[in-house]
């Protein structure tokens, strides 16, 4: 093993020693409750298989055979998850040829960022992977399952049902994917009509005309955002089968694989002598493999805290100087927009997961002594699905990239270290990708242009007030304040100014997209401008220097100065009302800061610890 990744690994196991026995303890005991079915009174038991067919009632009344639960995301505005709708028949039939039942337990909500961006909406986003976690927790409750599917694909999604599964960590648990869209339009020309659009060279028409081209069919966006880097840990976590992140919706392969899914899940269950639990599965080990394939191919921020609750939630405490270490540690491997202009489908052409496995357990950087979902170790994961005489089969993947454009290796990466860097100074902690910067973008010194609404800058962006060097700072963007929304709206005009050759960056305790990185953005800042943060005290016009290079954050304005001001009151009434965000003042009051996960799943265990 890589001594960093090594060193990293054996601290959170340290820090978590207390947190993670109470969650082993939690799942042992609710694994020897079982089986669950036995525990029911018959009334409770008729209900459950009341609208079950005789052959199932059967099964079920036997107690000798597994009870599948299908929990899914489905919905057929959101692309990613339309596919959806299909699979629980596939799951049932499949369950069914091998002696198991499946029931479909419950449904999660599955809102999509890009249909919100720059809407009141977006305001929800975060808090809903909070409502999916307890939503799966709902669907798990009845005390009716051997195993689990979780269907699941993009931003908050899957994040909220790895937290509610592992819950409930002693059900075996496996994560079906529905796979990415074909390729559209190019990335780069997308980019383009969009900047165009905010400097008013396009009309709304081209702009609709370029995005449908881009967002064209079923299937996840092809941009390397959160929804396809959900799909890349969720596999090198060993919660895949392998190879099954990115196969197109709609294939023969794609439907082999949905089956072949459901039908392990049933040989994982306590009933057998496989038993293997999520719970098990994520372990330090695994969390560190995903945040290492994560920081490898420069995937999204948004893991910055969705990897912390995840973590969390299996009983282990991480922070981002795990983050940054193993960043530091780790080459970047892939060029996927926005650190290129390749897609997911160009990425899976070129090697995909199977090389990705390969290249870094080559290197070390990939911890082979773990569970996975397919048995002990990680080299089934070298290889790739296919079909062949209709029968699916996994054969070696390719050695070596296809195309080095797209997909380079440890030994000539594209740059010696991953795509994140953590910054720290008087004005917090925060996180900023840099895996999509240009050369010479890494640091910037400049005044300060603040807003307290994503739309204020739209509106000054017009006005042609931020035509100057500038460092625009977003407050009172945080968890706590309105719920962190995403703020990718934010990239055209401040990309258009980029490219007129001013130095711009962007400071602000809110989100952006996975698919943001060509602005410098010092995003996720915490402590909040609402909780106290020093972002509440900057001014306009103040001097703020970010550096990525030696990872400084700070405000020059001297300590005498910043004591006689007075924290700026935030004005967010109106982000509060409307849109059902009335619904959710108590969560966002709950809300942890950004590097403890945004989460208000576990606030009473972070009071007693």
């Amino acid at each position: 093993m890589h001594s960093t990744i090594q060193e990293v690994t054996e601290r959170i196991i340290e820090r978590s020693q207390a947190t993670r026995a109470q969650y082993l303890a939690k799942i042992d005991k609710a694994r020897r409750q079982g089986p669950h079915r036995g525990v029911l009174s018959c009334g409770n038991l008729a209900h459950g298989f009341a609208a079950c067919n005789q052959d199932d009632k059967a099964s079920l009344r036997s107690m000798t055979k597994a009870n599948l639960a299908i929990v899914s995301s489905y919905n057929d505005m959101l692309s990613a998850h339309q596919p959806y709708e299909m699979y629980p028949a596939l799951i049932k039939e499949a369950v069914h040829q091998v002696g198991s039942v499946a029931q479909f337990a419950g449904g999660v909500p599955a809102m999509c960022d890009g249909v919100t961006q720059g809407n009141p909406g977006m305001d929800l986003s975060l808090m809903s992977r909070d409502v999916i976690a307890q939503s799966t927790a709902v669907a798990l409750s009845h005390n009716m399952f051997d195993a689990a599917v979780m269907l699941g694909i993009c931003d908050k999604i899957v994040p909220g049902l790895l937290l509610g599964a592992l819950s409930f960590g002693h059900l075996p648990t496996v994560f079906v994917p529905a796979g990415p869209m074909p390729s559209g339009i190019p990335n780069k020309e997308k980019a383009r009509v969009r900047q165009a659009y905010a400097e008013g060279k396009a009309s709304r028409e081209e702009l609709l005309e370029a995005e449908s081209k881009s967002y064209h069919s079923a299937g996840t966006c092809t941009f390397y955002g959160t929804a396809n880097s959900n799909q890349l840990v969720v596999e090198v976590m060993g919660l895949h089968l392998p190879g099954s992140s990115f196969v197109n919706p709609g294939t023969p392969l794609r439907d082999a694989l949905t089956r072949a899914a459901a039908v392990q899940a049933t040989r994982l269950t306590d009933l057998g002598d496989n038993y293997m639990p999520i719970g098990h599965i994520v372990d330090a080990k695994s969390i560190v493999n995903g945040l290492v394939a994560l920081l490898a191919t420069g995937g999204s921020t948004n893991h910055t805290m969705h990897l912390v609750a995840v973590a969390r939630a299996a009983g282990y405490i991480i922070n981002w100087d795990d983050f940054s270490d193993i960043s530091n540690a780790v080459p970047l491997l892939t060029r996927i927009y926005p650190n290129g202009s390749a897609d997911i489908n160009h990425f899976t052409a070129a090697g995909g997961m199977a090389l990705l496995f390969r290249e870094l357990l080559d290197a070390g950087l990939l911890h082979n002594d773990v569970n996975t979902i397919c048995g002990r170790g990680l080299e089934q994961y070298t290889k790739e699905p296919m079909l062949k005489d209709g029968e699916l089969v996994w054969e070696d993947g390719p050695k070596a990239s296809l195309d080095k454009e797209v997909f380079s290796s440890v030994k000539a990466p594209f740059k010696p270290d991953g795509g994140l860097a953590v910054l720290n100074g008087n004005l917090g902690r925060g996180v900023i990708k840099t895996s999509a910067l240009r050369e010479g973008k890494t640091r910037i010194k400049a005044p300060a242009v603040v807003f307290e609404d994503q739309f204020d800058l739209g509106r000054a962006f017009k006005a042609g007030e931020l035509d100057k060097d500038c460092i625009v700072v977003v407050r009172f963007q945080g968890p706590k304040a309105i719920g962190m929304p995403e703020l990718h709206s934010l990239t055209p005009p401040l990309g258009v100014l980029q490219d007129r050759g001013y130095k711009v960056a962007l400071v602000t305790d809110g989100r952006m997209s996975g698919a943001s990185g060509k602005v410098p953005a010092a995003i996720h800042v915490t402590p909040e401008a609402y909780d106290g943060g020093l972002l509440a005290k900057v001014q306009n016009g103040d001097i703020i220097e970010m550096n990525a290079e030696t990872g400084e954050l700070i405000l020059h304005v001297d300590e005498a100065e910043l004591a006689r001001r007075e924290n700026k009151q935030a004005d967010i009434d109106h982000h509060l009302q409307g849109m059902g965000r009335e619904l959710f003042a108590g969560m966002r009051c709950n809300l942890t800061g950004a590097e403890q996960g945004a989460c208000s799943l576990f606030v009473r265990q972070e009071q007693a610890l």
